[in-house]
Formats: C-alpha cells, sequence, structure tokens
C-alpha cells in the first residue's frame, strides 16, 4: 500500500464549500531546459477536457515556487494536498503563503458562474500555471488534472530528477453529469477503512464524486447499529467461503465519510432490501416471518432472503438502521436496494417500498434503488439505479423510461458495460461471467445518453462502476479489475459526447499505466491498448 504521509494532508477537513481560483506560477523555462523532454500534451489527461487550446510555452516548476492562499482554510487545505503531492517527488519546499509573490496562487473567484460547482479553468504559460474555480471541488478537479499533466514521476514518494513541466495552452472543463460514481461491494468480502481509503484516492485522481458503499448483504452485515447490536459482531462474522469478514464501527464509518468528503466524494450508503438480508435475519429470529432464523450464509447464490414485510417489527428495524445510518452520513442520498427480491411477491414488494421509501424521507435522505424500485412507484425526486443488460427485455427497460418521465432519476450501471467485476475475457482469474465478458472497450464505447430508449436527457443523472466482490478480497485484486476499465467510465461521465474515440482514448490510456506504476496501481494489460511499460 502506498505510504500514508500523502493521504494524511486532509485528515481532519470536510468537503471545500468555498469558492477558488488557483494559480502556478514560477521560474521561466530556461532556453535550454531540458532537451530531449517534452511535456505532456494539455489533451492527454482523462477524463478529456470539454475544451482545450494548445499554444503557448510550456511552465517550469521550479525550487523557488511558493503556494500563495488567499479565501481562508478552504484555499490553504486545497494547497496542503497539492503540497503533498509534490513536495516528495520534486524535492522542492513550496512552503504556503499569504504573501502576493511568485509561485501557486490560490484565491476565491465566487464570480466565475459558467464553471459551476465541479468546473475549472487552466491556463498555462512560460510565467505559471492559473487553476480558476468557482468551487472547491472545481478547484480540487482542476488539481488532479495538473497532476496528469506532470510527469508520472510526480506521483513517488522519493525525490525524483524532473523536469517539471506542464504544457502551454488553456483547458475549460465542466462534467457532463453530475452523478460520477463507483461501487465498492463490502458485504460479499470486507475491506478495511484504509483499503477504502485507497480507493478513494484513485476514485479522485479521475474526478469521480459517488462512492457508493454496499454495506449489507446475505454475505455480511457491515455497519454497527446501537438500536441492533447484534447485527455486526454477528451478522458481519463472515463472507463468501467463510472468512472472517469483519464490520465498520460508526467512527470507522465516519473516518471513511470523512475522508472521501476530503477528497470531493460523496458517500452513498446501501442497506440491501427486502431482499438480499439473510445476515440480518440470521442476526435475529423476530425478522423472520416463521420467527426462526437462518445460519450464516457464505455461498454466493441469490434471492432466497427476504425481511418479512408483514410483521410491524420489520419497520422498527427499518427505521432505527435508517435513523441510525443517516445521522451518520452528511450526503443527500441513501441506497435502499431492491433488487433480486424473488422470494418476495411482487404484491409484498410494492407494499414494503411503500413503507420504506417515506422513512428515509423522513430522516432527510433522497431515496436510491436498483432499477426493479421502478416495478414500486419511486418516492418524488427517487434515483433508480439500471444495471440491466443491452438484452434487457423491452418491457423491463420500459418501466424504467416510464419511472423516468415521471420524474425519477436514472443512473446507468449496465452490468455488460460497467460491472467491473465482469471478466475481462475466459482467461481473467478473478471476476464472473453471468453478464458476459467486458474488455476495456466494450466498457468505454457506449454513450450514456443514449443508452435507454425513452428515458429524457434530463433524467440521466450520471453513471456508475459497481465492483461486487465474490472473487475479491484485496486490493490487489480490486485494482487488477478496475484497472484499465475504471478511468473510461470516468470519461463517460465527465467528457462530453463529443470527445469520445475509441482510437483516439486508447493511446491516452496507455500513457496512465506509467502513473499507475508510480503510485503502485498493480492493473491488468489489456489487449487492444498500446501500453508503453515494461512490468
Amino acid at each position: 500500500m502506498r505510504p500514508r504521509h500523502r493521504s494524511t494532508r486532509l485528515l481532519g477537513s470536510l468537503l471545500l464549500v468555498a469558492t477558488g481560483i488557483f494559480t502556478v506560477g514560477a521560474a521561466p523555462v530556461s532556453q535550454n531546459p531540458d532537451s530531449g523532454t517534452a511535456a505532456i500534451p494539455l489533451g492527454q489527461v482523462i477524463p478529456a477536457p470539454a475544451s482545450v487550446r494548445a499554444d503557448g510555452s510550456p511552465y517550469r516548476l521550479s525550487s523557488d515556487a511558493r503556494i500563495v492562499v488567499s479565501g481562508g482554510s478552504e484555499a490553504r487545505r486545497a494547497g496542503e494536498y497539492l503540497a503533498g503531492i509534490l513536495r516528495p517527488s520534486t524535492g522542492y519546499r513550496l512552503p504556503l503563503t499569504e504573501r502576493q509573490e511568485a509561485g501557486i496562487r490560490l484565491r476565491l473567484a465566487p464570480s466565475e458562474t459558467d464553471l459551476g460547482q465541479e468546473g475549472y479553468r487552466l491556463e498555462s504559460g512560460r510565467s505559471g500555471v492559473t487553476l480558476t474555480a468557482r468551487a472547491p471541488s472545481g478547484l480540487f478537479h482542476a488539481v488532479q488534472t495538473l497532476r496528469q499533466l506532470l510527469p508520472a514521476a510526480v506521483e513517488k514518494d522519493s525525490p525524483q530528477p524532473g523536469p517539471w513541466l506542464i504544457a502551454g495552452g488553456t483547458i475549460e472543463d465542466t462534467p457532463r453529469y453530475g452523478w460520477r460514481g463507483a461501487m465498492l461491494d463490502v458485504s460479499r468480502h470486507f475491506f478495511t477503512v484504509d483499503q477504502v481509503e485507497r480507493y478513494i484516492d484513485q476514485l479522485a485522481l479521475y474526478k469521480f464524486n459517488k462512492l457508493h458503499l454496499h454495506l449489507s448483504d446475505d454475505q455480511g452485515w457491515r455497519i454497527a447499529v446501537d438500536s441492533w447490536p447484534r447485527l455486526a459482531p454477528y451478522g458481519g462474522s463472515t463472507q463468501v467461503g467463510g472468512g472472517p469478514g469483519g464490520f465498520y464501527t460508526k467512527a470507522d464509518y465516519q473516518e471513511i465519510v470523512r475522508y472521501a468528503a476530503s477528497r470531493h466524494l460523496e458517500v452513498v450508503p446501501e442497506i440491501d432490501m427486502p431482499g438480499h438480508t439473510n445476515a440480518a435475519l440470521a442476526s435475529y429470529a423476530e425478522l423472520n416471518c416463521d420467527g426462526v432464523a437462518p445460519p450464516l450464509y457464505t455461498g454466493t447464490e441469490v434471492g432466497f432472503s427476504s425481511l418479512c414485510v408483514d410483521k410491524d417489527v420489520t419497520y422498527d428495524f427499518v427505521d432505527d438502521v435508517v435513523r441510525e445510518l443517516a445521522a451518520l452520513t452528511p450526503g443527500r442520498y441513501l441506497h435502499i436496494g431492491g433488487d433480486e427480491a424473488h422470494s418476495t411477491s411482487h404484491e409484498d414488494y410494492v407494499k414494503f417500498m411503500d413503507r420504506v421509501q417515506p422513512i428515509v424521507e423522513r430522516y432527510g435522505k433522497t431515496v436510491v434503488g436498483w432499477h426493479q424500485l421502478t416495478g414500486a412507484t419511486p418516492a418524488r425526486g427517487a434515483l433508480a439505479q439500471y444495471w440491466g443488460l443491452d438484452s434487457t427485455d423491452a418491457e423491463e427497460r420500459e418501466r424504467v423510461a416510464a419511472a423516468a418521465r415521471n420524474g425519477t432519476g436514472v443512473v446507468l450501471s449496465p452490468a455488460d458495460r460497467i460491472y467491473l467485476d465482469m471478466k475481462y475475457d475466459k482467461d481473467t482469474p478473478l471476476g464472473l461471467d453471468w453478464a458476459g465478458y467486458v474488455d476495456v472497450r466494450r466498457a468505454y464505447d457506449w454513450d450514456p445518453g443514449e443508452y435507454l430508449e425513452g428515458v429524457p436527457d434530463s433524467a440521466v443523472r450520471g453513471v456508475e462502476a459497481p465492483l461486487w466482490t465474490e472473487t475479491i478480497d484485496s486490493s490487489a485484486d480490486v485494482e487488477y479489475m478496475v484497472f484499465p476499465r475504471l478511468p473510461g467510465v470516468a470519461e463517460l461521465g465527465w467528457s462530453p459526447v463529443s470527445t469520445h474515440g475509441w482510437d483516439g482514448y486508447r493511446e491516452r490510456l496507455a500513457a496512465q499505466a506509467e502513473r499507475w506504476e508510480a503510485l503502485g496501481i498493480g492493473y491488468f494489460r489489456a489487449p487492444g491498448v498500446p501500453w508503453a511499460v515494461a512490468r
């Protein structure tokens, strides 16, 4: 695992809430700065920027650069984050100061309304680089672009020779969609706080803004609930294959939420119900219709479990869990699952959702559910997460489209496109293949805006790449399955469709490999991508 000293630069910070301009300046490039060394082209980053104009001389970061902050603690935290990336690899001091001098400047710019909450402008030339943002999240995303414009060696934890050149020109960039998510299933196999935070850092590099945590399933309950104290220590005591499992204390979960916020990701917790509930049913007999608790489950079959829809205690349980989880979660959303409830009748499913969705709303959260939620009546403002296939039957797709036309937002996670636990090909040692093989091109080469016929453009909130973990139990496994497919999902969510194109993208993707090597990220060397880094 990468040393934590960079990750802790923002410990204690919350999601930044101000706006800002970020300016980089240092000594001009010399007449012969570094013969044989070229700056990375502005348009080579992932996700592809909305607009790129390449012109002028490059900028060279040098040892006398400063980080100048004006605008309060939010700007200072952003400056500390950037300094935490640059200092170890460049060996430069890069002190933070409020004096207006040459260096890296951060200042507020609330008037930049065209950039929205996540957009930014990057202007680079011989005398410096200026990153302009209206809001801290945009400033943070601009920093990620700046990272990718510097040599991959900037990611290392020891001094590197450089040079630290940034190509001349201008980037203007705003995201296509407001929901750019990744889901990590911590129920089939448990992942520690450190492992989740490592994944958060990887997501941040590509401008993701949602981390969906699948906290409960048949194989494990992963969050402590004071009102039902047996849920986590007993229901979380195993995992697929019978391993030790684990769970997050409330303090653990709050640390994940805080860390994600420091990287401008919102945590979306999921408690899957009424199905996928064996861990809860095993923990409390009264949640079962017959009052008998089943044994803990360590297999991978689905659809056999269900909360007892007709018992009042079921809704007391849901109320307690939602209330406690909502209190721990500052974000807007709470995911209630709703998929593969095969042992729940349609009538009972509708009855259950009619009672549970108002509970979520009562505690100040917006409902998110898997797209089967559209078989009931989604709450006003709810989001349906579509995980069907290209071949899913027309009737099911039309239910989603009808709900979308009636005001339900749609997040796209088609399983045969961006389920990152699907095998790349028949020889992939990890993953599943029930949705087919998903190679790197298939994960990238589709348009979310055109995917579901009959869904209005305004209803598509964005994309999310789930990673289910039946076969995945380590950070190395995670990285092998998500890299190199994850950056393509980021581009689908961020970049305008006019920038998409496999031929150009695969060249940019190949260039990312050296950065992954520097970060210690393992990845699959997918065929069809012109990888340049020897392993």
